[in-house]
């Protein structure tokens, strides 16, 4: 059911409502004014309160919207309203039905007991009235009052059984949109690995090729020729591009999260990291890992695989650390290096770490970069964690787990 549908039948639901109190209110107004000698006074005596409860109801439910949870001043005084008409004239008790009219479908309890009052007030009105009241009148009042609560009961089950079948739908469609999103995700995340593939197999292999083909030819010209040194710049710009092409396989397809989490994958990056540069990179993780959705740590393992990146081309670092901390509500990630450094404020920002930061703001994070000239730069990322995960990630303790001394479990450099 859409929502315009849901508007639409909720405004039938209330526009039924409003009618049947006008019908109710009415019909009774007019069976008191018959059952009296009609003049001015007792005309007015008997409609002005009619008027006023009627204007009560417009007021409290109609205007202020309370047909579904009709608030508690509406019942106050309109139950005061009814029991003052009561005894101006005991022949506008069934106003009581008027009265009730809003909470027939949401207070079924309340209105089954109303329906019971309101059998009782007229059997004792009768009995005032006549001094006396025969076994057919007190039958036909708990039959009407047995038939009026039985109708209020199924009609409030109908109500209910309405809602409930309205909530399954509700939380089907949303089913039925978290799957679409996964196999949104699942066609991107394939798409994106098939680009890398071919990025792999095409671009990386050709400049792999290049490279050993121009390394070859440079062996065969004499050192230090004109053409050895156009073909030395050759090679190193292959070389370059062949770093770069790889680069973008790797943020194309975040391989380690395939098979394992999102530490390990960062184990791996700075792993790879001291084996290609030399580079002295490890990563710290503390506290109990919690995994997070398959985007979220793909999104995670970008931002870290870009500031390390940073530090291999631009911070001539010679160590970077990566530090995980699973706080419990949250997860910080800080990459430090011990490079060049800048200033922030002075640095034209480029479009990594604009990606970098738009990646942290679409996960409700947050993204801090702290740099001096000459002593190094550090970021600092915050994301937070499943406030009851259902998740955890085994911590090895020769891998994440924290020391009895150190409290942390500091990764060697890989050789």
């Amino acid at each position: 059911m859409t929502l315009q549908q849901v508007c639409e039948r909720a405004r039938w639901k209330a526009v039924g409502q409003h009618a049947f109190f006008a019908v109710v209110l009415t019909l009774s107004a007019l069976g008191a004014l018959a059952g009296t000698d009609l003049t001015t006074g007792t005309a007015l005596l008997r409609i002005g309160p009619a008027v006023g409860l009627a204007a009560w109801y417009a007021y409290w439910i109609a205007l202020r919207g309370g047909t579904g949870r009709p608030p508690l001043p509406y019942l106050v005084g309109a139950l005061a309203a009814w029991v003052a008409m009561s005894v101006v004239d005991p022949a506008l008790l069934p106003v009581a039905v008027a009265v009730l009219t809003p909470y027939w479908l949401r207070r079924a309890w309340w209105s089954a007991g109303g329906v019971l009052v309101l059998g009782g007030a007229w059997s004792w009105q009768r009995f005032t009235t006549d001094g006396s009241a025969d076994v057919r009148t007190l039958t036909g009042c708990v039959l009407g009052a047995a038939l009026a609560v039985n109708i209020v009961c199924y009609v409030a089950t109908l109500d209910h059984e309405s809602h409930k079948r309205q909530r399954l739908l509700d939380e089907l469609t949303a089913t039925q949109a978290e799957r679409a999103a996964a196999e949104r995700q699942a066609g991107t995340l394939a798409e994106r690995q098939r680009l890398a593939r071919e990025v792999h197999d095409t671009l990386t292999q050709g400049f792999a090729s290049i490279s050993l083909l121009l390394d070859a030819a440079r062996d065969d010209l004499p050192p230090g020729s004109p053409a050895a040194r156009r073909v030395e710049q050759a090679m190193r710009t292959a070389r370059d591009n062949l770093v770069e092409s790889r680069r973008l396989v790797q943020a194309l397809r975040p391989a380690p999260l395939d098979r394992t989490h999102l530490a390990e994958a960062v184990r791996e990056l700075t792993a790879r990291l001291t084996e290609e540069t030399g580079i002295e990179a490890y990563t710290v993780v503390t506290g109990r890992q919690v995994a997070l959705t398959a985007s979220s740590e793909g999104e995670l393992l970008r931002v870290v695989q870009e500031a390390l990146t940073n530090a291999r081309r631009h911070a001539h670092a010679a160590s970077v650390s990566v530090t995980l901390s699973y706080l419990g509500d949250a997860l910080a990630i800080d990459i430090q290096d011990d490079g060049t450094g800048f200033a922030p404020a002075a640095r034209h920002v480029g479009i990594g770490l604009i990606t970098m930061r738009e990646r942290i703001a679409a996960l409700d994070g947050t993204f801090a970069l702290e740099s001096v000239a000459g002593e190094g730069t550090t970021v600092a990322i915050t994301v937070p964690l499943p406030i009851e995960p259902s998740v955890s990630v085994p911590v090895e303790p020769s891998a994440s787990a924290p020391s009895p001394a150190a409290g942390t479990q500091r990764m060697a450099p890989a050789s």
